[in-house]
């Protein structure tokens, strides 16, 4: 049966994880990420599922057990927040070479550098176009409520293991550390079967599976990259997911994602009191990203704005799938600043409307 909580981002992902059947997490402190491992090891899962959960000494320590679990076959996860997740790339890289799945949660605050602990959305570009070393994606999810948080756990799992690809949750502190009421999912049992490509060691009947993501032969590498460029072009395919809000009439157009979307909505709501026909595209899915969904309200709307709580990132992916067809403008706060309504609204008459 689901239950009704009123609970924080970080602690409801946390839990989330729990009741996805995962087996495991890695993980090590950083704010404003850090309650999900104190929540786990508070809950101490492993005697309601059997989960184990472990702070590492360090960041790479962690991707890496993480790996060594992936490679069983075994639900692992691990997160981190902006400088952790940079760490963690090396090892992100090889188990996206050896095509392993995996969860991995981004919650994000504000950099360069060590930065700020305030949240940021300035780690789209590390996500959706690699991150880490040689050419490789992650399926790259961006909630928008402690809702999804939740959702996006599961789904995340799922889709990991439906593509053997390891998955990205980008957060960020606002979706972290905000409470709201959410509906948990009911339990779902660990796994009890090992997958087919898991090593696990020589048995009756069955080969010795090596996994890696050394090829010491350039013919062999390359048909490693051709077989994962496939794998991205079905996920781009299937994998899509977005939501828009007013966009039937709309003559101009915000795109946001995460909590610039929440913020961005309230904007939408002020520019329509005002007689601007305006909608919202937001993504859900920042890998696979909603080309076409953009490429179609381009042919419908006078501009499109992007809001985001960076120097400019997700605007490039809207410029491409618009395809030159309507004016793309972006409007961002960065380095742990939030923007305010009445500052989308001004942007969007000044760079899109009067620009």
């Amino acid at each position: 049966m689901k239950e009704l909580r009123l609970m924080k981002g970080n602690e409801a992902l946390a839990e989330a994880a729990i009741r996805a059947g995962a087996d495991a997490y890695f993980g090590y402190p950083i704010t404003p990420q850090s309650e999900v491992i104190e929540y786990l090891m508070a809950e101490n899962p492993v005697e309601r599922t059997g989960m184990v959960v472990l702070q590492a000494e360090s960041e790479v320590a962690a991707i890496n057990m993480v790996y060594g679990a992936a490679g069983c076959g075994k639900k692992a996860m691990t997160s981190s927040s902006s400088p952790g997740i940079s760490l963690k790339m090396e090892g992100i890289s090889y188990l996206a070479g050896a095509e392993l799945p995996c969860l991995i949660v981004n919650v994000v605050r504000g950099g360069p550098g060590l930065g700020t602990i305030q949240p940021s959305q300035s780690d789209y570009f590390q996500a959706v176009k690699g991150g880490g070393h040689g050419d490789y994606k992650l399926i790259v999810l961006a909630p928008a409520t402690v809702q999804e948080s939740v959702d996006f756990v599961k789904l995340g799992f799922d889709l990991a293991f439906k593509y053997r690809n390891p998955v990205m949750i980008l957060s960020d502190g606002i979706i972290g550390q905000m409470m709201e009421k959410v509906e948990l999912f009911e339990q779902v049992p660990r796994a009890t079967e090992q997958p087919e490509w898991a090593t696990v060691g020589k048995k009756p009947g069955r080969d010795h599976v090596v996994v890696t993501s050394l090829q010491l032969q350039s013919e062999e590498q390359e048909k490693v990259n051709l077989r994962l460029q496939a794998k991205y072009r079905v996920i781009e395919k299937n994998e899509v997911r977005y939501e828009t809000y007013d966009c039937d009439d709309a003559e101009y157009l915000f795109a946001a994602f995460g909590s610039a979307a929440r913020i961005t909505r309230k904007a939408m709501e002020m520019a329509r009191a005002k007689g601007i026909k305006v909608g919202l595209i937001r993504p859900q899915t920042l890998f696979p990203f909603p080309v076409e969904a953009f490429n179609k309200m381009a042919d419908q709307v006078k501009g499109i704005l992007t809001v985001e709580m960076n120097a400019g990132q997700m605007v490039e992916d809207v410029r491409l799938a618009v395809n030159g067809k309507t004016k793309v403008e972006h409007f961002g706060r960065f380095g742990g600043m939030i923007p305010n309504p009445d500052e989308i609204l001004n942007a969007l008459e000044q760079k899109i409307i009067g620009g």
